[in-house]
């Protein structure tokens, strides 16, 4: 598998993203649960298949272009709001970085490290021992690490913090069971991690949206970044709502590159 990867990894860019497509489409009408999970969580957000018909292609571009990033070369990237990242590391502080499901959410932690040096990703490790080989792999690039989801991962992201890095995590990812919380996501209650309220809370960091917009025609991507509050509640049911309305807002900014197929609204699985 990772030499099927590495071959797709020459192609050009256009060409994996319009492959994707295609296979994007072919899973939306072969799938009937995925279809439609993929229409109820748009229409949950108040969208129609006109809003969200681009998304479609979108999910299948994700998983086309990861052999580019994995391993090819290293892809165009454009920044819009640097200056947030630039004043975060000129007061000292960490950042802590929310990137949900939204655009390719891969090479905003590779842009980082790539521009300005040392950053943490939270990533839950596959469960089939192949994939987990390969994605484990692919993910060690100079100047990003990865942490698991589990304690130890945890004390990882808190340490770099502490040093003034910078860590990453999808925010609207189903955490496993206790390390989380009840809030609404569009109206609808989803089990939310409570993560970054309490990295921010114990280390100082400075929290930031970011998000991977994928250009038309393959020329690459731009990494938008947005402020969040200076502080969020010290109540966890109360800062998991609050970062939920802050990605509504993220999403809305472009919903036909949210990836509505994911089971946002699902039970959290027992962990530690």
């Amino acid at each position: 598998m990772k030499t099927l990867f590495r071959l797709f990894a020459l192609l050009p860019l256009p060409v994996l993203h319009l492959f994707g497509a295609g296979l994007g489409w072919i899973a939306f009408l072969a799938s009937p649960t995925y279809r439609r999970r993929f229409l109820a969580n748009a229409a949950q957000a108040g969208l129609g298949f006109s809003d969200v018909r681009c998304a479609v292609a979108a999910a299948g571009a994700l998983v086309a272009e990861l052999p580019r990033l994995w391993f090819g070369r290293a892809p165009r990237i454009e920044w819009d709001g640097a200056q947030l990242i630039d004043q975060a590391r000129a007061e000292g502080r960490g950042v802590v970085f929310l990137t949900p499901h939204l655009g390719c959410f891969e090479v905003t932690a590779q842009g980082y490290a790539a521009r300005y040096g040392e950053i943490t990703v939270l990533y839950r490790p596959a469960r089939k021992a192949w994939l987990r080989e390969l994605v484990d792999s692919s993910r060690q690039r100079s100047r990003l690490a990865t942490a698991p989801t589990t304690l130890g991962g945890v004390k990882q992201m808190l340490q770099a913090l502490k040093r003034g890095q910078a860590v990453g995590l999808l925010p609207d990812q189903v955490p496993p069971q206790g390390l989380g919380a009840w809030a609404p996501f569009f109206g609808r209650d989803a089990y939310t991690m409570t993560l970054p309220a309490k990295l921010a809370q114990q280390t100082g960091a400075r929290i930031l949206l970011a998000w991977g917009e994928r250009l038309a025609w393959g020329r690459g991507y731009r990494i938008h970044l947005r402020r969040a509050p200076s502080t969020l509640s010290a109540a966890a049911p109360i800062a998991a709502a609050e970062v939920n309305l802050l990605l509504e807002r993220l999403i809305r900014e472009s919903p036909g590159q949210y990836l509505w197929g994911y089971a946002r609204y699902k039970q959290p699985v027992e962990g530690r």
